[in-house]
């Protein structure tokens, strides 16, 4: 179990939790995570961190197939500038190793953001803190135990 898996189970709250064979030589683990279980790329959710301008470190996450728009998640997050976060930074203050990195469960909870599309699925997929690793859960359940905020940072 991961610290993501036991946070879910601790909540009660209605989820599943999807195993599929990593490949090291995939070139994006959620695209990856998208075609193994043959979900919608809209709905498997990538979980990125970013450091602001006054350096908080929060957590942006937004479809697979989609980038982050770190200008809109700046204004979301009340800065005036934002930008991806150092890999080693982000594995250190969550936990995680990059490409697993799970919104659940991180060692520090940081501010998190969820894009809008979320809530276009009745279930959303997050990995659960590991490569290979996923967990399916409503979208409102993932924002309720982040205490997160649903808004608009995805571009195309």
């Amino acid at each position: 179990m991961t610290p993501a898996i036991n946070l879910a189970k601790k909540a009660k709250i209605t989820h599943r939790v999807v195993k599929y064979q990593h490949d090291a030589r995939a070139q994006s683990y959620g695209i990856e995570a998208a075609q193994v279980l043959g979900l919608n790329p809209q709905q498997v959710f990538k979980t990125l961190l970013a450091e602001l301008d006054n350096g908080e470190l929060v957590v942006g996450m937004v479809p697979v197939c989609c980038k982050l728009d770190l200008k809109k998640l700046a204004k979301v997050a009340g800065a005036r500038k934002a930008a991806m976060a150092d890999p080693s930074k982000a594995e250190k203050v969550t936990g995680y190793v990059t490409g697993g990195i799970s919104p659940l469960g991180q060692k520090k909870r940081l501010r998190s953001f969820l894009d809008l599309s979320a809530e276009d699925f009745a279930e959303i997929h997050v990995s659960a803190g590991r490569r290979g690793l996923e967990i399916a859960l409503a979208p409102s359940d993932l924002i309720n135990l982040l205490d997160g905020k649903l808004v608009a940072i995805a571009c195309e």
